[in-house]
């Protein structure tokens, strides 16, 4: 009850920053889709600052609104609003041309290069307006993004059933160690992930700017090059991070326990962690160039599917290690693997699938052309 109590307050906390954090994670798309890296860089970092001191502050306080967890979810809360106030702020502020003269002779078209999206919504809105409802009601452009909620709202649901589902069966079927061992291992893997992760949001910032140019030959090749390329660099992030894993979690999960017990179990998830994070990379290119490509609805599909297989096929687990079949976390972290194996190859074969497309629609319109001129 203590435990469940304490976990209680803690996502009810944080429950209060979530209205700041799609805006900041629409921010930091609308940043990447400029290829603007520098303005998150600036904005998160500072939010990471506040974080800190907001721990150092709260965590050790001994009411249990105000301090440990609750302490924690509250420095959260309040970095998240705080990145917030500062990207609406960078977005609807140019910078001065006098201010940055005298600071190191940098004119204004010089920082816009450096940072594209500083000052992008000056001309148009001012950091309150944008919070405004009715603004929405008004500007034609929100209207554009209406049929993309339901697939993205449903791309992210099914992305996080499979590791609710974990937990589950983790907490109440598998025993206290391989539950101990199991908040080590996600621990771990949701530090990992996002190395790789972050391939998807750069296949998202770079393949629109080429789908959106007029169809032609020249079009396909660049889709075709640019997803070959993608895809050597996901297959050597996925080589790299598997080496992490295989050296790395078991050095590090003596950092949170030196129970033998506990530790033999976070080895036993190595290697599905392994598989996982190794298709990782070439997942994340895939899923990044089917939305670079506005496959929306295939993807929201997909999604919807996992969504029920997924948890399907780990609540089977539980119902096996109820009935007494041995079940460990080893076969758990194997069954969500296999789930990224599945994952991979589905989005991997569209893609060539839509690139297959692509070049035949290219080769008629140049056979047309050629028969056009014949005339």
């Amino acid at each position: 009850p203590a435990v469940f109590a304490s976990a209680l307050r803690y996502v009810r906390i944080r429950c209060i920053g979530m209205p700041a954090a799609v805006v900041i994670g629409t921010a930091q798309s609308a940043c990447l889709g400029m290829k603007d890296v520098r303005s998150p860089l600036y904005v998160l970092a500072a939010a990471a600052g506040i974080n800190l001191i907001g721990d150092l502050l709260l965590v050790g306080n001994a009411n249990p609104w105000l301090g440990g967890a609750s302490g924690a979810a509250w420095a959260t809360v309040f970095s998240q609003w705080g990145a917030m106030a500062m990207f609406l702020k960078w977005l609807t502020s140019k910078v001065r041309t006098k201010e940055a003269t005298a600071v190191g002779g940098v004119d204004e078209n010089v920082e816009s290069v450096k940072a594209p999206a500083r000052g992008i919504l000056a001309s148009k809105y001012k950091p309150s307006s944008i919070l405004k409802l009715s603004s929405l009601r008004k500007n034609k452009t929100a209207n554009k993004f209406l049929p993309f909620l339901v697939p993205v709202t449903t791309t992210s649901v099914g992305r996080v059933s499979g590791y609710l589902t974990m937990s589950h069966v983790a907490s109440s079927a598998l025993g206290t160690l391989d539950m101990a061992a199991h908040q080590i291992a996600i621990s771990i893997f949701c530090c990992l992930a996002p190395l790789v992760d972050a391939l998807n949001t750069v296949a998202q910032s770079f393949v629109p700017g080429i789908f959106s140019r007029p169809k032609s030959k020249q079009r396909a090749l660049a889709l075709r090059k640019t997803s070959l390329n993608f895809a050597k660099v996901g297959a050597m992030a996925g080589l790299a991070i598997v080496t992490l894993v295989t050296c790395g979690v078991p050095l590090l999960s003596r950092l949170f326990t030196t129970d033998p017990r506990v530790l033999s179990r976070v080895k036993n998830a190595i290697p599905g962690i392994a598989i996982f994070l190794g298709f990782d990379g070439l997942m994340s290119i895939g899923e990044g160039t089917l939305l670079g490509h506005k496959d929306l609805a295939f993807l929201r599909n997909s999604y919807a599917s996992f969504f029920f297989l997924v948890p399907a096929f780990m609540l089977r687990l539980k119902r096996k290690a109820l009935n007494g079949i041995p079940v460990g976390l080893g076969t758990m972290w194997g069954t969500f693997s296999a789930y990224e194996v599945v994952r991979t190859v589905l989005w991997l074969s569209r893609v060539a699938y839509l690139q297959w497309k692509t070049e035949s629609e290219a080769n008629e319109m140049e056979e047309e052309q050629k028969i056009g001129a014949t005339l």
